[in-house]
C-alpha cells in the first residue's frame, strides 16, 4: 500500500514552501535596503576621502578632524606637514587621516 496524499495534504504542503520562499524574500529585499541606506554611502565616502587625500599638494590650505586650519608644507607618503596660525614656528606632523577637508589655493 501506498501513502495517498490528499488535496488538502498537498495544498498544506505548497503553502509551506510559498511561506518559506516569502520569508526568504523578505530577508532579501531588507538586506538590500540596509545595504543600499548604510553601505553604499559610507563606501563613496571613502572613495571621496581617498581621493581628496591623493590629489593633496603643498601650500593647500587644510582643515584637521580637531577643527584647525592649516597650510601643507610637506608630504610623506602617509603623513604630512602641517603650518598653523601666522606664527611660522608651528609645524605639526600630523598622519593623513587626521585631515578633513581641502582647499585650493585661489589663483588670480
Amino acid at each position: 500500500m501506498g501513502i495517498l496524499l490528499t488535496d488538502a495534504d498537498m495544498a498544506t504542503a505548497a503553502g509551506g514552501t510559498a511561506g518559506f520562499l516569502s520569508i526568504v524574500l523578505v530577508y532579501g529585499v531588507l538586506i538590500a535596503a540596509m545595504w543600499f541606506f548604510f553601505m553604499r554611502p559610507q563606501s563613496k565616502e571613502k572613495k571621496r576621502l581617498a581621493a581628496m587625500l591623493s590629489s593633496m599638494e603643498i601650500g593647500d590650505c587644510v582643515c584637521t578632524t580637531s577643527g584647525f586650519y592649516g597650510i601643507i608644507i610637506d608630504i610623506s607618503d602617509d603623513t604630512v606637514i602641517v603650518e598653523f596660525g601666522n606664527n611660522k614656528n608651528c609645524r605639526i606632523p600630523m598622519e593623513k587621516s587626521a585631515i578633513n577637508r581641502v582647499e585650493k589655493p585661489e589663483t588670480n
